[in-house]
């Protein structure tokens, strides 16, 4: 009983206890308070509190209640041997104010209330010497104290989506601080000892009012994401090109007229710039850009793109929609890692309209095309290579020899130089791979068609074939020889009868893109979660009811994935810690949270909002 008598304090700690207990809300249930005595951590989210009960500040000082009951112990009921409290979550109540009693739990290393109605924080917080972690996120905070300063071993301080007009100048202080969230806010300027900041990793200014950036940003040489999404900037410091660890940079939203020159910006992997006033795309804004696989210039005024596009070999993302562009470098074509180009709006003069409404693969192939025509006409259209009847076929030998390319695809409509289907076909007529012989094909298209099954001799081409378009077709199952197609690394089955995968796709353990879009599933096919390849899946409009986050978060090269418009009821917070995730489309389901302002704030903000309701 010699500890209880040292935590004990003069005055009788206990007297009062319940009428205190009472005024301040609903009670902490005993066998809580137990539990978080031997664990050292202790939740309470989601429990109306209005104020925190005082016996939750002096959990590690009070005798507890069982200390007063005849009872005989067992070893882990011995309270005399209780751990201090370490973890304390306060989120999604209705606390209007934390007291200064807060300091009575020093050994604190994660302190969580986001998500409350504060609209101060008490200096106590700076006597904290052992936090960690301080989420106060989702508030009504008007300004930060000083005493917050103090907090010399603070690595994570997430301050977003509160009222903060400015911050107090010793910020620098925080020298240990990895992580930093300061968006949504109303800062409209960044104290100059953020340069201090040596170890930050990720700092959030996004949806601020911020005009200027400081040039003592740069000193930050271990920052890798960058996010000064919809501010007011209107240019960076050139400083910022020497900030050598950054990976992630997001400008979006500004009033930005040309892309910062990032000559020594190596690792930077994601350039997010869309929705500013860029005019032009200079050679030098690329040319150093050697790791970038995202580059968002969306909604611009852009009208040309360099050829030195081409240097940035491990592009994966192109995004220049609603631009001015009228014309493209054809030699975009031949980007070896790209996934994703967008072009919709702008006043391309040389590429049709439904060529854009066919996909990358297809855009890409085309712009290849023109390369091998060795300098087309500005006027020309893109070459019809669609089969006739198979009574009377013409095999295109030049797509096949030339291009790699094996297509079957029957237009209902008529054309001068070349002799077209007046109807869909039901089968691919056996010409077709007759014609393939010993050229390797790497490409097949046979989508908008009729076809009910896969042709069993698509098989053939199982050494050479990468690239599979059965897209618009009336297919009901995948057959086996397709899921022999060892070097599979793009299938588009997109528009059929699909309702299930067979599991024998597991061999295709090279396939890096999936588009089951407008088919019948009901649910996730399991198979998907085996292919850990997979870098995009696209199952929007289909039926599927259920995902499931832990096989989701095994596939660690999944970017994008789309499940729009299915019948997902929830969606699973796990699913947050899928934090390879850069795109998640979820719209269109009939969940009720995350809430429709959540989704249009985009993935990031989707996964946080998901993270911070898995229980703990």
């Amino acid at each position: 009983m010699a500890a209880a008598a040292r935590r004990a304090r003069p005055g009788g700690p206990r007297a009062g206890f319940g009428r205190a207990a009472e005024e301040q809300g609903p009670a902490v249930p005993q066998g809580l308070l137990r539990a978080a005595r031997r664990s050292g951590q202790l939740n309470l989210a989601g429990r109306g509190l209005g104020q925190v009960p005082q016996h939750v500040w002096r959990i590690n000082l009070d005798t507890p209640e069982e200390a007063h009951q005849n009872l005989s112990f067992g070893a882990a009921d011995r309270w005399w041997e209780q751990t201090d409290l370490t973890k304390l979550i306060l989120a999604s109540n209705k606390l209007q104010l934390l007291s200064e009693d807060v300091k009575l739990l020093p050994a604190l290393t994660v302190l969580d209330v986001h998500d409350n109605q504060l609209t101060s924080l008490p200096s106590a917080l700076g006597q904290l010497e052992n936090l960690q972690k301080l989420d106060v996120s989702h508030n009504k905070l008007k300004s930060i104290p000083e005493e917050l300063m103090q907090l010399s071993h603070l690595k994570s301080l997430l301050l977003q989506h509160n009222e903060l007009s400015h911050l107090p100048d010793g910020f620098g202080q925080l020298v240990n601080l990895e992580e930093l969230d300061l968006s949504n806010n109303h800062l409209t300027d960044i104290p100059t000892s953020f340069a201090l900041l040596i170890n930050l990793v990720r700092l959030n200014l996004a949806c601020n009012q911020l005009k200027n950036l400081p040039a003592d940003i740069s000193a930050m040489k271990s920052l890798r994401q960058l996010d000064c999404t919809k501010n007011y900037l209107e240019t960076v410091p050139s400083e910022l090109a020497s900030m050598a660890s950054l990976e992630q940079l997001y400008l979006r939203k500004n009033k930005l007229r040309s892309l910062p020159e990032l000559p020594s910006c190596k690792l930077l992997k994601e350039l997010h710039a869309g929705e500013n006033q860029i005019e032009i795309l200079n050679a030098e804004n690329l040319k150093h850009l050697n790791s970038l696989s995202v580059l968002e210039l969306r909604d611009n005024k852009i009208k040309s793109v360099p050829d030195e596009i081409t240097l940035l070999q491990k592009l994966e993302r192109l995004d220049l929609a609603n631009n001015d562009i009228s014309r493209l470098p054809y030699t975009l074509g031949n980007l070896p890692q790209m996934k994703f180009l967008a072009l919709e709006g702008n006043p391309l003069r040389t590429i049709r309209r439904d060529l854009l409404q066919k996909g990358t693969q297809e855009l890409l192939k085309y712009l290849r095309s023109k390369i091998q025509d060795d300098g087309p006409s500005p006027n020309e259209e893109p070459p019809v290579t669609a089969m006739t009847l198979p009574s009377e076929s013409r095999i295109n030998m030049h797509a096949i020899t030339s291009l790699k390319l094996l297509e079957y695809r029957c237009q209902s409509k008529m054309s001068a130089d070349v002799v077209q289907c007046e109807k869909q076909a039901a089968v691919i007529p056996d010409e077709m791979f007759n014609a393939v012989r010993s050229n390797p094909v790497t490409t097949v298209n046979f989508s908008k068609n009729q076809l009910t099954a896969i042709p069993a001799r698509i098989v053939e081409l199982k050494d050479s074939v990468c690239d599979v378009n059965f897209g618009f077709n009336k297919i009901s199952s995948i057959s086996l020889e397709l899921c022999m197609l060892h070097k599979l690394t793009h299938l588009d089955i997109r528009n059929n009868f699909l309702t299930s995968l067979p599991e024998e796709m597991e061999a295709l353990t090279t396939l890096q893109v999936i588009n089951l879009s407008f088919n019948r599933f009901k649910a996730f096919p399991s198979v998907l979660y085996r292919i850990l390849a997979l870098e995009t899946v696209l199952l929007s409009n289909n039926q599927v009811g259920s995902i499931d986050p832990l096989q989701l978060k095994k596939m660690e090269k999944l970017g994008t994935l789309d499940l729009q418009n299915n019948d997902l009821l929830q969606v699973p917070p796990e699913l947050g810690n899928c934090e390879n995730l850069r795109t998640l489309l979820l719209e269109g389901n009939p969940f009720r949270t995350p809430r429709a302002a959540i989704l249009a704030k985009g993935t990031a903000a989707v996964l946080e909002y998901l993270r911070s309701r898995i229980p703990t």
